[in-house]
């Protein structure tokens, strides 16, 4: 049944009209011992294939791993079965915890430190405190500053241990920490500050879906920030004669962090050019199944926590990445309808049933493993052929001149569209977060209208 209200977009946007609809899929809860052999083969063929495809010897093959549901919805759960399943695979495996949360120690059956500790063979555990993890950062800037005399020794006075944790910077280092585990950047570490570990696999079950998103979202949304820092230091006097000294002291730092450094004392204009491609890479890089897979974790039979999950698919979506695939726990009795729940709200999305597991007593992985995960849930932990059935985020369409915008989990009176730059963009707002969509030169122009249908926002372009 279609419905269909008027809302204005700001700038010239017109009336947007909304309507709605739904979607499904396929699930087989047997476990298959077996498969794990074929999946390792499948994984390190797709790395082949995915290095081949973008032609850098160099860059990492590390994946990230992430959840997103409702609070007891089983994301740590979820996180520390499937970081068994990768080790058990074969696949060298890191989950990352950021909480003091006792759960996942528990879980794991390990004290879990702040610097990775192996578990078992091939699974690693590590968990981030920003406490910790700001005194390296805090050190290298002040061996740059030695060298360079910019605060005349009065960084050198700063005691790191004596600095506590301001709101914003849990989510800064643990962007540091993670780069340092994955290499998003994608930079070729020296000798000397080489990992002594490489990892496949990093999970990482963070603070709050919120965080995640926004580490998700970060190096778009910083894209923005630079464009206008980059006017402010080329176009005003502060700028002009304070901007040398600060890149400068980066490129010391960046020297120390390992790999020299990517400015090699190039010009200003070059500098910016060169942040401005690597944010670029690594945003892309966030829409890659091969580098990231995000999952939604729900209890099927439990609206709330359905509802939830289909808002952070949305929001995902917002923040730059593309879900991986759903989960669920359910109760073995009621297996059958819960995998319909899931089939029914999430399609096309791919779903499947996590083994109900008890937490009263210490679990035996090796068995929840290999006999109680089933065959759908070990494919859709390796994203085996996902990516070909998910939906595209942003579809355009020249002949009718329009943008077809997928976004599930909004109502229609969430959804804003803006124009900031005459018709080459279109911004969208929803879910707490901004996207900007760079329109192809064939359906630029001003919005002359929008509905909602099937989840989606089509936009027309006058």
């Amino acid at each position: 049944m279609a419905s269909s209200s008027t809302a204005t977009a700001t700038t010239p946007s017109s009336p947007f009209i909304i309507t709605s609809s739904p979607i499904h899929r396929k699930l087989n809860p047997s476990p298959n011992p077996n498969l794990f052999l074929k999946l390792r083969k499948v994984r390190r063929a797709s790395v082949m294939a995915a290095t081949a495809e973008e032609d850098t010897s160099q860059r990492s093959t590390t994946k990230l791993v992430t959840f997103l549901g409702k609070g007891g919805s089983g994301k740590t759960t979820t996180a520390v079965l499937a970081a068994q399943h990768y080790a058990k695979a074969g696949l060298n495996t890191c989950l990352v915890i950021q909480s003091q949360d006792p759960t996942a120690e528990y879980l794991m059956g390990c004290k879990i430190g702040t610097s990775p500790t192996a578990c078992k063979n091939n699974l690693s555990a590590v968990r981030l405190e920003t406490t910790k993890m700001l005194l390296e950062p805090l050190n290298r800037l002040k061996q740059a500053d030695a060298r360079l005399n910019f605060t005349q020794g009065v960084l050198e006075g700063v005691v790191g241990e004596e600095l506590g944790v301001l709101p914003g910077m849990d989510s800064i280092f643990t962007a540091l920490a993670l780069q340092k585990l994955v290499g998003f950047l994608e930079r070729t570490p020296s000798k000397r500050n080489q990992p002594q570990e490489k990892f496949d696999i990093v999970i990482y079950d963070g603070i709050s879906n919120e965080e995640t998103l926004r580490l998700i979202g970060a190096t778009e949304t910083s894209r923005w920030y630079l464009k206008y820092l980059r006017s402010l230091a080329e176009k005003t006097d502060i700028g002009r004669l304070t901007a040398p000294s600060i890149v400068r002291l980066a490129e010391e730092t960046m020297e120390l962090n390992g790999g020299g450094s990517r400015l090699d004392g190039r010009m200003s204009a070059d500098i910016w050019d060169n942040i401005e491609r690597m944010l670029e890479r690594v945003s892309t890089t966030f829409s890659k199944p091969s580098k990231l897979g995000c999952y939604l974790v729900m209890d099927p039979n439990n609206l709330t926590s359905v509802n939830t999950a289909m808002r952070y698919w949305g929001c995902a979506i917002q923040a730059g990445a593309n879900i991986s695939g759903a989960f669920g726990y359910a109760p073995p009795q009621s297996c059958a309808e819960s995998a319909d729940i899931i089939k029914k709200r999430f399609s096309p999305l791919p779903s499947a049933l996590m083994p109900y597991l008890s937490i009263g007593s210490p679990i035996d992985w090796d068995a929840v493993v290999l006999k109680g995960l089933g065959e759908d849930a070990q494919c859709l932990l390796f994203a085996v052929g996902s990516s070909r059935m998910l939906p595209s985020s942003v579809t355009f369409d020249a002949a009718k001149k329009s943008v077809t915008l997928f976004m599930p989990g909004f109502d229609k009176s969430e959804i804003k569209l803006y124009q900031y730059r005459g018709g080459s963009e279109l911004l969208v707002e929803a879910g707490d977060q901004r996207r900007v969509i760079r329109l192809p030169s064939a359906i630029q122009g001003k919005v002359g209208g929008a509905k909602f249908t099937d989840r989606s926002v089509v936009v027309t372009m006058q």
